[in-house]
């Protein structure tokens, strides 16, 4: 199969392309390298893939109609999965118009390009952060998102309500699938998991908010991307789907997890919880389980050790 790849050097576009290539598939990427986090995470993510020969790489933006006009004339392509965008709920609160222009619009863009094509097969990255302050828990996909806390889960929902107007109106086949806390190896600068990682080695003070009590469901990204491959392969006229991992664990717990790879304990900065931010996610996957055949395999302790692994490699600790 020849499969397009929004966001291929970012953090599971990277574990994703490296599947599908590692399989045989070829993959078209697209990535605009943006200095959201480090850039040079990005392009080391993007070497391992140059290695592969049905990788192809296209630098640039999804708002930028002429390129994505330009790739679809020179590839085949069978499948789409969209997972460029920004992410982070606290960076959205200090610029929302980067997401409304690369996850709203560049969402638009990439469907209207695809239409033109007509290449109707399409899985794109939604968000745990789509429940808001949903109190009812586990979180199920048939729950109310009505009430986003901040631009990124807002510029998510969109996504999904665009999605089904592109099913509607032009026969797309669009599954969403909202990801609940990924870490791993090559994980994202921004996230828990790194800062933690990064603070602890270095012996750095790490805050730690809502006073260590939130609680988080931890998915390995291996497991991300097992869930990722099954909505490819079934493409659902329309579907949305948790892919988690169905245990939240508190951040205390988390921290403790990363300490003991690390043997050293964290100097820590309690702080109130933040805003956009919420005190749990818990992914129900009844759902992605029926249909997806998706099931979690990769506990904390396993998934944190690997990560470590890979970060005292990387980072030379």
């Amino acid at each position: 199969m020849i499969i397009f790849v929004t966001g291929s050097a970012g953090f599971i576009g990277f574990h994703l392309s490296k599947t599908l290539l590692e399989q045989g598939d070829t993959v078209i990427g697209l990535d605009n390298f943006n200095d959201y986090y480090e850039v040079s995470l990005k392009e080391d993510r993007n070497a391992i893939l140059e290695k592969f020969k049905n990788y192809h790489l296209y630098r640039g933006d999804l708002n930028d109609i002429e390129l994505l006009a330009k790739i679809f004339a020179a590839h085949k392509i069978d499948k789409i999965c969209h997972l460029a965008g920004y992410a982070g709920v606290r960076h959205s609160i200090l610029h929302p118009e980067l997401y409304v222009s690369s996850n709203i619009a560049g969402f638009v863009s990439l469907l209207e390009a695809a239409k033109k094509a007509e290449v109707k097969n399409i899985v794109y990255a939604s968000s745990s952060s789509v429940y808001g302050g949903n109190t009812k828990t586990p979180f199920a996909e048939s729950d109310s998102v009505d009430q986003p806390v901040s631009l990124y889960a807002a510029s998510k929902k969109a996504d999904e309500v665009i999605a089904y107007t592109y099913h509607h109106l032009f026969g797309f086949n669009c599954t969403g699938l909202r990801f609940f806390t990924v870490y791993g190896p090559y994980g994202r600068p921004d996230m828990g998991p790194m800062i933690f990682a990064k603070g602890i080695s270095k012996g750095e003070t790490i805050k730690v908010f809502n006073f260590g009590k939130m609680k988080r469901d931890f998915t390995y990204v291996a497991d991300i991307v097992a869930g990722i491959l099954s909505a490819l392969e079934k493409l659902y006229p329309y579907e949305i789907f948790n892919l988690g991992n169905d245990n939240p664990t508190e951040l205390e717990d988390f921290i403790k997890i990363i300490e003991d790879a690390f043997g050293i304990e964290a100097k820590k900065d309690y702080q109130p919880m933040q805003p956009g931010d919420v005190p749990i996610t818990w992914a129900d996957l009844t759902h992605a389980t029926a249909e997806l055949s998706y099931a979690p395999r990769v506990g904390l302790k396993e998934g944190i050790g690997k990560f470590i692994e890979w970060y005292k490699e990387y980072y030379e600790v």
